[in-house]
């Protein structure tokens, strides 16, 4: 499936990330965490394919996406932020591994948070939130995507960490073997694994050294 729609409106979500209400295409279906293919419908970027995961859920009425922006790369994310109301993108068909399997430990990186976002929301709804833990990792404060909704489904299992900045009520380390032993008390249950390619990575290679076996850990190939 690729069907062309129309932007209906964007907004700031925090300073270099947008929230895009598209329409939803008739044919598209998928399972929260899973990605699509977008691609701007104009001459010079139809050919400029890339993934982004929907942060709405199949049964809402529009399409929503949660998009960093990386402005010096010059790339297809840059030329998204430009857009505005009335513009046109390509939908493709869903892909990739990232789904619920069962209440574990979701560990985001960065934008790396979106799969995890529809995940949460789709267990909100259904009343599925307990067991599930969060630690998500960014630079600074300024960076932390949607605090506020993340706090709310999950309280105090919603854990933030800081590598570039210092902040009161927040961790100030990277996610390595040390910080997963003193916030994990299981290592049987599942881990869901998403960010950078280095993200994801080292993540994986930490968790199967502390003892998770390679089922048990989430993952879209990077």
């Amino acid at each position: 499936m690729t069907e062309k729609v129309k932007i209906l409106m964007t907004e700031f979500v925090t300073h270099n990330v947008r929230r895009f209400i598209v329409e939803k295409p008739a044919g598209l279906s998928w399972t929260p965490g899973q990605g699509t293919d977008v691609a701007i419908a104009e001459p010079k970027t139809k050919d400029d394919w890339h993934p982004f995961t929907p942060t709405s859920l199949p049964e809402d009425g529009v399409l929503e996406y949660t998009i960093k922006g990386y402005p010096k790369r010059h790339g297809l994310t840059d030329e998204l932020h430009r857009l505005g109301p009335g513009a046109e993108i390509w939908i493709g068909d869903s892909f990739g591994d990232i789904r619920y399997k069962g209440a574990g430990v979701f560990i985001a990186g960065g934008a790396g948070i979106t799969p995890f976002l529809a995940i949460l929301r789709h267990l909100s709804r259904q009343g599925g939130l307990a067991g599930n833990t969060l630690i998500f990792s960014n630079k600074t404060w300024a960076d932390i995507i949607l605090e506020r909704e993340l706090r709310a489904y999950l309280g105090e299992s919603c854990i933030f960490t800081l590598t570039k900045e210092a902040r009161t009520g927040y961790e100030s380390r990277k996610v390595d073997a040390a910080f997963l032993r003193e916030r994990v008390a299981d290592f049987g249950q599942f881990f869901y694994v998403c960010g950078p390619k280095k993200f994801i990575l080292e993540i994986n290679e930490t968790l199967k050294g502390l003892g998770v076996k390679p089922d048990r850990i989430v993952f879209d190939e990077p």
